[in-house]
């Protein structure tokens, strides 16, 4: 599966911003789709996951009530609303694809396939 994230940029503390994350090669629909992000000098950290059918969503309890992860398995993209965007949230957002299970929905290990990165900015 070959990812590709776009939507970074720079916003003021309080806006939002939609990533996009654009899958192609295998089977979109079979795979949970993951969001982490990694601030500088930081770990790369779970942020949300949708599971296959887009029935069940997952999210870091900094980001739940403001972010928002979404999927559409016919136009085989992933989405990640950013509401109430924070200083905090400053980072390379990656998208990821994997057979997680519950267990590992939060686990960099349980996706095999990244993209590239996209960058937001949150400035106070």
């Amino acid at each position: 599966v070959q990812l590709q994230a776009s939507g970074g940029g720079l916003v003021q503390a309080g806006g939002s911003l939609r990533l996009s994350c654009a899958a192609s090669g295998h089977t979109f629909s079979g795979y949970t789709m993951g969001w982490f992000r990694q601030a500088p000098g930081e770990r790369r950290e779970f942020v949300a996951a949708i599971r296959p059918n887009g029935g069940t969503t997952y999210y870091a309890d900094s980001v739940k009530g403001r972010f928002a992860v979404s999927r559409d398995n016919v136009k085989n993209t992933v989405s990640l609303q950013l509401n109430s965007l924070e200083p905090e949230d400053t980072a390379v957002y990656y998208c990821a694809a994997g057979r997680a299970i519950v267990s590992t929905i939060a686990t960099r290990g349980a996706y095999s396939y990244w993209g590239q990165g996209t960058q937001v900015t949150v400035s106070s």
